[in-house]
């Protein structure tokens, strides 16, 4: 076994980019081990899972790119190979006139080029500086950038008010503006509703499920998941709307939110009355109506009668059992809406985001009963690509709990569209089988249930996507609120 471990001084690549140079390289013949990444504290956690020797980047900070890989004697030679090839730059297209104008390298200069929006996607650390370049030169912004200090968000959000321009963001993953998805975004087509959402899954399986109908979007404006606490005070959210109110192909506005503050939830709702368009405001969180239900409504609302979201249907049946829920999401409101749901009916729902301070998951995320953990969350993303893109840490984890006999039901979103994995359920759907025969082995019967989020014209294809993790043996539902109570129905009929 050969390895190779290197530290590369002053190159920087985007994170997704490291992601799939790490994909290729540990696809490659007799490679057992590759990371590709900037050599963040956290990526330096997992080399050093991966078994890699700490020594050997001692040194390191996070603006090396950290390379990593261990494979045959006789493959590594061709794993280097494919490293320097996925590495290397794209080579630059030529221009055919003399003297053509160079591409813009800033924020600044591409503005210059005119433009309505501006897309920013860098460090947190980072960000303020290119978002308010925007917002003075009169573009709105979509502030994909999390890890931004609350006080600049508002500084930002005020900003724009004076420039009479819309921030969404930080932290916003999805936007539909002017029939383009942005960020996370599912392929929709277009119609009636327009969406404000302080919340990128939900807004997607809203959607989606509208899409299930024959239904379509105006635009999708999503204003980053802290415009309803307090501090923030729903800024972004109230301009959003009235932008929506003024656009005359929008036929009914919805408004999405994680739980807001309850004075901010208050007056969206009383600014909501105010709007000319038909409305409806829904905050997931104990004691509200979930997604699905908010989606009626507003079929109904448009004079189409619901129908039942798809379900996919295991080879087999499985009925109740005794043991835990654990719920592994990659979306935080589908998370929320999912322990809302749950805890209801089973009490406490121990999580990173917890509904209740009280529910909180320690350092480890671990816990001895019903647990819910939202890969998404910014505490988990530092340095590493999001869950809907890299499934590694879910993986993982999946793998623990059909070790643990106390988990009788696994609950797992898979959120479709662009900019998430290519294939989830190529990696999934083995990881669900050997889940299920490793618990068998274990003496226990592990059931499995999905939250599908995904449309017709999804690339990744949504049917066939179900098809593949039904077929692994999970229970998958189009609905997140059915996907829930499903799993809550497993466990909860045992005790009966």
């Amino acid at each position: 076994m050969s390895t190779k471990v290197e530290l590369r001084h002053g190159i920087y690549r985007d994170s997704v980019v490291l992601m799939q140079v790490s994909q290729a390289v540990a696809a490659c013949r007799g490679v057992t081990a590759a990371i590709v990444a900037m050599a963040t504290p956290l990526n330096i956690e997992i080399y050093e899972r991966l078994g890699f020797d700490p020594e050997a980047v001692a040194a390191a900070s996070p603006n090396d790119l950290l390379v990593a890989v261990r494979a045959e004697d006789d493959a590594i030679a061709a794993a280097t190979a494919e490293l320097e090839r996925q590495l290397a730059p794209s080579p630059t297209s030529r221009t055919d006139g003399f003297g053509s104008p160079p591409a813009p390298r800033t924020l600044a200069s591409a503005l210059r080029h005119g433009g309505s929006l501006a897309l920013i996607s860098v460090p947190g650390q980072h960000a303020f500086v290119e978002a308010m370049d925007a917002i003075q030169a009169g573009v709105s912004v979509m502030l994909f950038s999390d890890n931004v200090p609350i006080e600049q968000e508002i500084v930002l959000k005020d900003e724009a008010a004076c420039h009479e321009v819309l921030v969404m963001g930080p932290d916003c993953g999805t936007a539909v503006v002017g029939g383009l998805g942005l960020g996370f975004a599912n392929a929709l087509r277009p119609g009636p509703v327009g969406m404000v959402a302080a919340s990128g899954t939900g807004a997607q399986e809203v959607t989606c499920l509208l899409d299930a109908e024959g239904v379509g979007v105006t635009a999708v404006l999503g204003v980053g998941g802290r415009d309803l606490s307090a501090a923030v005070g729903g800024r972004s959210t109230l301009a959003a709307m009235r932008v929506l109110d003024e656009h005359r192909a929008t036929e009914f506005i919805a408004v999405l939110s994680k739980p807001p503050d309850p004075k901010v939830a208050e007056a969206v709702r009383a600014a909501a009355q105010r709007l000319s368009t038909p409305s409806l405001v829904s905050f997931v969180g104990m004691g509200q109506g979930d997604l699905t239900a908010a989606t009626a409504q507003i079929l109904a609302a448009l004079g189409r009668t619901p129908t039942a979201p798809p379900e996919w249907r295991p080879p087999y049946e499985r009925g109740p059992r005794a043991g835990f829920i654990r719920g592994l999401f990659s979306g935080g409101t589908l998370c929320d809406e999912a322990m809302a749901i749950a805890a209801e009916r089973l009490g406490p729902i121990a999580s990173n985001t917890p509904l209740q301070p009280a529910w909180v998951l320690g350092a480890d995320l671990h816990a001895s009963g019903h647990l819910m953990i939202d890969f998404g969350d910014d505490r988990l993303t530092a340095g590493r690509p999001h869950p809907m893109i890299d499934q590694s840490l879910r993986l993982e984890r999946i793998a623990q709990e059909a070790s643990d006999p106390a988990c009788a039901v696994l609950l797992l979103d898979v959120v479709l569209g662009y900019g998430a994995h290519r294939d989830p359920a190529s990696e999934l759907a083995p990881a669900i089988a050997a889940a299920r025969e490793r618990a068998q082995r274990g003496g226990h019967d592990l059931a499995v249930v999905v939250s599908l989020v995904g449309s017709l014209s999804d690339p990744q294809g949504r049917d066939a996507t179900a098809e593949t993790l039904a077929a692994a043996g999970a229970s998958v539902h189009l609905s997140n609120a059915a996907a829930a109570r499903t799993a809550v129905n497993l466990v909860e009929g045992a005790g009966r």
